[in-house]
């Protein structure tokens, strides 16, 4: 009986219990948060506007660029050009990164050759690549989808290498006994093995992509949300400006839950 009750509370109605908890308190959250910056501006005027611009001006401004664009595009091109590059950028990093992360960690052979390379140029900040991405390809989306791909690329290596190697001895030497070998040893032992932590690069790769895009896009971005907070910069427009960070804040929010329920699929084990 115990274990019927834990097999029907692990059903779908549970997870959309589960769902609606979390969406509940992330509003109620939110609503806190706009109670708070309504009262310090619009409410008290204990802020300047002009430091922090009231959410009645950062409405405003959102209006603006959604109906009559802003900084050469309107808001949703602005969205779809950041979004675009950033899910290129981290589908090509997290691809090959995690491929060569596992590579590194199941073969002493392949981490002996790759990794004295990786540690020469994983010091190297992401966004001291954008001269040489600019001399290299110009100041178009190759330039910037490349800072994102070496941005990403660290993070979904490092983890990935660190899932396979704490995998369980005993489930290795089991592998063994059963003379589990190719590519059915990657997908029966150490791909299931890593995926904790492999997510957990992922997650830390798509974070990265954001923060990257953001400052690759303050450089010749004919559109994005950095191209926002750029011109909102120049024509001191802090109502746009704040338009610009809360978009790149829900755009990183909306992705990261995508990566969680590409995560709970993969690892139904995990759910709760």
């Amino acid at each position: 009986m115990h274990q019927r009750r834990i097999a029907a509370g692990s059903g779908p109605s549970s997870g959309v219990a589960l769902f609606l908890g979390s969406a509940s308190r992330a509003l109620s959250a939110i609503g806190a948060l706009l109670f708070v910056w309504w009262a310090a501006t619009d409410g008290t005027g204990l802020v300047s506007s002009v430091r922090f611009p009231s959410p009645s001006e950062t409405w405003v401004a959102w209006q603006q660029i959604l109906w009559e664009g802003y900084g050469s595009a309107r808001w949703h091109e602005h969205v779809i050009r950041s979004v675009a590059l950033v899910t290129l950028g981290f589908a090509a990093s997290a691809s090959l990164g995690v491929a060569l992360g596992l590579a590194m960690g199941s073969s002493r052979t392949i981490e002996a050759l790759v990794n004295p390379a990786f540690l020469f140029l994983r010091p190297i900040p992401p966004l001291a690549w954008i001269p040489l991405a600019i001399v290299w390809l110009g100041l178009g989306d190759s330039a910037k989808g490349m800072v994102i791909f070496v941005a990403a690329f660290v993070p979904s290596v490092i983890n990935s290498f660190s899932g396979v190697r704490q995998i369980d001895a005993p489930l290795l030497e089991a592998s063994a006994m059963l003379d589990v070998r190719g590519w059915r040893y990657w997908r029966e032992v150490l791909i299931p093995g890593a995926l904790p932590s492999i997510f957990t690069g992922l997650r830390l790769s798509l974070q990265a992509s954001w923060t990257t895009l953001v400052a690759a896009e303050l450089v010749g971005a004919v559109a994005g949300l950095g191209q926002i907070l750029n011109q909102g910069a120049q024509d001191i427009y802090t109502a746009m400006i704040l338009v610009g960070m809360i978009s790149v804040a829900s755009c990183g929010w909306l992705m990261t839950l995508a990566l969680g329920w590409v995560e709970r699929r993969a690892m139904p084990w995990r759910a709760h």
